[in-house]
């Protein structure tokens, strides 16, 4: 990835570096976009299907599931009607606001997308693993996932960048979740004993401000 970004000079020449020797060992959906000729593109890297998408208007999402058909349905297990699974829920919260925000988009809007905690599948605002701002950590029955109630993982960063942010190579970056909450290990043991195991190795995570990084920093 690092060698496509640094020598590629268009959409079509980073996916190329993208698909040479592809041994499946890090399938993953890239969004791409082109400052100069104002595309963005979407690569979906499968072992044995890859797709590749590109355009002047409009958005790609993602959100841990396949949009491919051959690749969804040949190379993952992922069922992509099931809105109790956190992956489905997102793919679907994403589609709303894209459409319910379509050609407003901006830098601040990008920050409220990713700290929404609507749940799509309980229809109200319920922060926990279904949501964009992923919190695990609250939800009493995992996001629908295989992991175990209150699992103590979810959203730990947030990054946002537009054409002009790209163009100085800067971005806006925050740690820890999306929506500003703070996380305190003391609190969440005492709220979940069966963690207890955690207990002395489980750090607290602040809440930080969004920060805008610049090369060169």
């Amino acid at each position: 990835m690092r060698r496509a970004t640094q020598d590629a000079g268009s959409l079509e020449a980073w996916c190329a570096i993208m698909k040479h020797g592809n041994n499946g060992g890090y399938a993953n959906a890239w969004l791409l976009g082109d400052i100069n000729t104002r595309e963005i593109a979407r690569l979906e890297l499968g072992l044995k299907h890859v797709a590749f998408e590109k355009k002047r208007d409009g958005c790609f999402i993602g959100s841990n599931v396949a949009e491919d058909p051959k690749i969804l349905r040949l190379e993952t297990e992922s069922k992509d009607t099931d809105i109790r699974i956190s992956s489905i829920a997102r793919r679907v919260r994403w589609k709303q606001l894209m459409k319910q925000h379509a050609g407003k988009i901006d830098l601040a809007l990008a920050k409220s997308f990713e700290a929404d905690h609507f749940d799509t599948y309980r229809g109200k605002v319920f922060p926990g693993g279904r949501t964009l701002c992923g919190h695990f950590e609250l939800d009493p029955d995992a996001g629908g996932g295989r992991g175990v109630p209150y699992g103590c993982h979810g959203t730990v960063d947030g990054k946002v960048v537009d054409a002009a942010m790209a163009k100085r190579m800067s971005f806006s970056a925050r740690w820890g979740s999306a929506c500003g909450a703070q996380f305190v290990a003391e609190k969440f043991l005492t709220a979940h004993p069966q963690f207890e195991s955690l207990s002395g190795l489980l750090p607290d995570r602040s809440s930080q401000p969004w920060t805008n990084f610049q090369v060169g920093e």
